[in-house]
């Protein structure tokens, strides 16, 4: 069978990804190419260029460029207790079993600027977890792990956060948590005592610890087949027995060469527990 010959662009957007990979280490090689495109697209307008080829020469000679590219391609739409009801039976089921263990390792992997991090120390204060608990929050960006470690975010989100705390199964006043100040809320610093923020890169970094759950939602949406079976591969590895497993809404175990390792908690809820 005769492949389709690929389009200019697409050779374009290959040799760019490759360029990236080689000179600064940033293997985007393996993305959904549509969610990708359009990135691409969208700075590559925004700094008036004609075409990729011209962005690549731009990023491979302007690391200050090529730090906000990073930012343009890495950053996913986030928010503190985003999809409640997994939070909730996160409550309900997940913490039960990890009441059994005496120690704690958690790792949230592709944790952006660390809304969902700060979300779930907060549930892990409500259930009298979080003081044996070790958080590793990791994403690819440095500069979006620079905004997580700073726990600050705008104070205009605050109302909608606060409905859905509740809706998650928050047991205090959400308003508790911050402190406002100008238009930006100041999360407390015992939120981050227990917290470690890293740069780690899905696409080519192993596995530093083994772990009784792993968070990685709308992450791998991202990704293509080749890339979601090797993170796949490297949360396995990384979790311990009866470990568990968070996904994002649109994510699944299904057609994943590890989908009968693992057994479903919630229903609908994409919360698994890894099988002995």
């Amino acid at each position: 069978m005769i492949l389709p010959k690929p389009s200019l662009e697409d050779i374009e957007i290959q040799l760019l990804l490759e360029g990236l990979y080689q000179y600064y280490g940033y293997d985007f090689r393996n993305y959904a190419l549509a969610s990708l495109k359009r990135r691409i697209h969208n700075f590559m307008h925004s700094q008036g260029l004609k075409n990729i080829s011209a962005l690549q020469e731009k990023l491979l000679h302007d690391r200050t460029c090529m730090d906000r590219f990073l930012v343009n391609l890495t950053v996913n739409v986030t928010s503190m207790f985003r999809d409640p009801s997994f939070y909730l039976s996160f409550r309900n089921n997940v913490v039960p079993l990890l009441r059994t263990y005496p120690f704690i390792r958690i790792w949230h992997a592709g944790c952006s600027t660390g809304e969902e991090v700060y979300s779930m120390a907060i549930v892990l204060q409500e259930e009298h977890l979080y003081h044996r608990c070790r958080i590793y929050a990791t994403d690819t960006n440095e500069k979006v792990l620079q905004t997580a470690k700073t726990g600050i975010f705008p104070l205009k989100l605050m109302q909608e956060y606060t409905q859905l705390y509740l809706k998650a199964g928050g047991k205090q006043s959400f308003s508790e948590y911050y402190t406002a100040a100008y238009d930006h809320a100041i999360f407390r610093a015992s939120l981050r005592d227990n917290v470690i923020f890293a740069q780690h890169n899905l696409a080519t970094d192993s596995s530093f610890n083994e772990f009784n759950v792993i968070f990685c939602r709308n992450v791998l949406i991202y990704f293509n087949q080749i890339l979601q079976k090797q993170v796949h591969t490297l949360f396995y590895n990384s979790l311990c027995n009866f470990g568990i497993l968070g996904l994002g809404r649109q994510e699944s175990l299904r057609f994943t060469p590890y989908e009968q390792y693992y057994e479903e908690i919630a229903k609908g809820e994409k919360l698994y527990r890894r099988l002995n």
